[in-house]
């Protein structure tokens, strides 16, 4: 299944991309209740796309409850909300997943970026096959710079592999970045999305032309990360850094002690759903460090509210 790229641009950049976590009961089954809870509070607040990665922990679903979660998902969904999951990182796990999905209707895939073992040459084939027995297109998800090379990312691009790529290799300066300057030199950044939330997505979206951004906050203010969005594409780069501030104190502690973690409490903290246990191999952030998420998270969520 290939997506042109007309429509791909326009799904990238009609909505901020929410990750959000995963629900779960104290036995670690899906939470379908407190999941919907927050799916709804998200599309109330203007988001027409879910991505399903990190946050939601897809990295440590296994074949069996992976159905499962895209028939939930299938459900709990409108048609007019775009929903990616993820899969891998382990070959094997990719491999049994590609064959569930080829049962439903998904457009693409998120791939999780392994970080060992692998080569360059092995991650390009390992994509190409999970296309192959797929047949869908997938996202890339780019945290290192040792995970693929810019040109075997456009040689992707090119055969028709990669729908997307979430750009996530974090920099001290996000201006400066030798490798996302050679990779937007092959291909179209309308395809690339900002992947590590509102920090560094004025800089990706102004200076490179990336065609959207994700967020996991966004599970806190909707409102507010979608009135980014619209900021960006007026350029109106001020009011998209005011906007920005408001999200620093929780993407602080999130840098501090955990992005998924974290995230994973703030929603519970916010009154938004309770997310419950974390899926190992993580596990849920301290007692001790709640009360600092809950003001951070109360503090996001009352701007939306405003």
């Amino acid at each position: 299944m290939n997506i042109e790229l007309e429509v791909l641009s326009w799904k990238i950049s009609r909505s901020v991309i929410a990750v959000p976590p995963l629900a779960r009961r104290p036995d670690l089954s899906l939470n379908e209740p407190e999941n919907r809870k927050l799916i709804d509070y998200l599309i109330s607040g203007g988001v027409r796309t879910l991505l399903y990665g990190g946050n939601a922990n897809f990295y440590h679903v296994g074949p069996r409850e992976f159905g499962a979660i895209l028939e939930f998902l299938s459900d709990a969904v409108p048609e007019d909300v775009w929903v990616i999951p993820s899969v891998g990182p382990a070959f094997g796990n990719m491999m049994e997943q590609a064959e569930i999905l080829r049962d439903y209707e998904y457009e693409t895939a998120m791939v999780l970026p392994a970080t060992f073992p692998l080569t360059q040459e092995g991650v390009e084939l390992g994509v190409r096959q999970f296309c192959e027995t797929s047949e869908l297109q997938v996202v890339l998800y780019l945290k290192q710079e040792n995970y693929l090379a810019p040109d075997q990312v456009s040689a992707l691009v090119r055969d028709g592999c990669v729908s997307a790529i979430k750009y996530a290799i974090v920099r001290d300066d996000p201006a400066e970045d030798p490798y996302l300057k050679e990779l937007v030199g092959l291909v179209d950044p309308r395809r690339i999305i900002s992947g590590i939330g509102e920090q560094p997505a004025i800089t990706h979206l102004r200076k490179f032309g990336f065609g959207g951004f994700t967020s996991g906050c966004v599970c806190l203010a909707p409102i507010q990360s979608m009135l980014m969005l619209s900021a960006l594409d007026e350029e109106d780069y001020a009011e998209a850094e005011g906007i920005r501030r408001r999200f620093a104190a929780l993407e602080g502690l999130r840098n501090s002690h955990g992005p998924i973690p974290v995230l994973h409490e703030a929603v519970r903290l916010a009154g938004v759903a309770d997310m419950g246990p974390m899926l190992p191999l993580m596990t849920n952030l301290p007692e001790s460090l709640w009360a600092l998420v809950q003001s951070a998270a109360l503090e996001l969520k009352q701007y939306n509210e405003e």
